[in-house]
């Protein structure tokens, strides 16, 4: 198991399996729900009322329909446990290029005359023609021209 654990291509292969066999597990476990409880609604004792069978069949059913759930559960959390691991490789690696980045930054901070100057060239901004929308306006009743608003 530790060569399993060590490389994340293997646990995902296993990790594969095992949802494989628990995907077959819960095939079989939504049929025989399904089978009891047909079963055991059909049950129905003498003096019965038509919708006691239903009620003593309740607690049968719920503790199936809850196995079932937590066989869907286990799958989807067995899927999302080999997409963690395979995000725990790729963040190993990233931490390490991140490292090596931010200490290259640092290097470049502390000797600056490596970097030639930026020559300074003021910002222009350039001059957009007046829409009559924009610019602001002395008063509600000042149509500048217009004649009607």
């Amino acid at each position: 198991m530790a060569d399993i654990a060590a490389s994340a291509a293997a646990t995902a292969r296993y990790l594969a399996d095992l949802q494989l066999t628990v995907r077959d597990m819960e095939r079989h476990l939504a049929v025989l729900t399904d089978q009891t409880t047909v079963h055991v609604r059909g049950t129905h004792l003498q003096g019965d009322r038509f919708y006691h069978a239903r009620l003593r069949a309740r607690p049968v059913e719920k503790a199936l329909e809850k196995a079932l759930r937590d066989a869907r559960s286990l799958i989807a959390d067995l899927e999302r446990a080999a997409y963690q691991r395979r995000d725990f490789d790729t963040g190993c690696d990233t931490t390490v290029k991140d490292r090596k980045q931010k200490e290259l930054e640092k290097t470049r901070k502390k000797s600056p005359h490596a970097i030639p100057p930026r020559p300074n060239i003021p910002p222009q901004v350039p001059q957009q023609p007046n829409t009559g929308y924009a610019a602001p306006v002395a008063g509600i009743h000042d149509l500048r021209g217009r004649e009607s608003a």
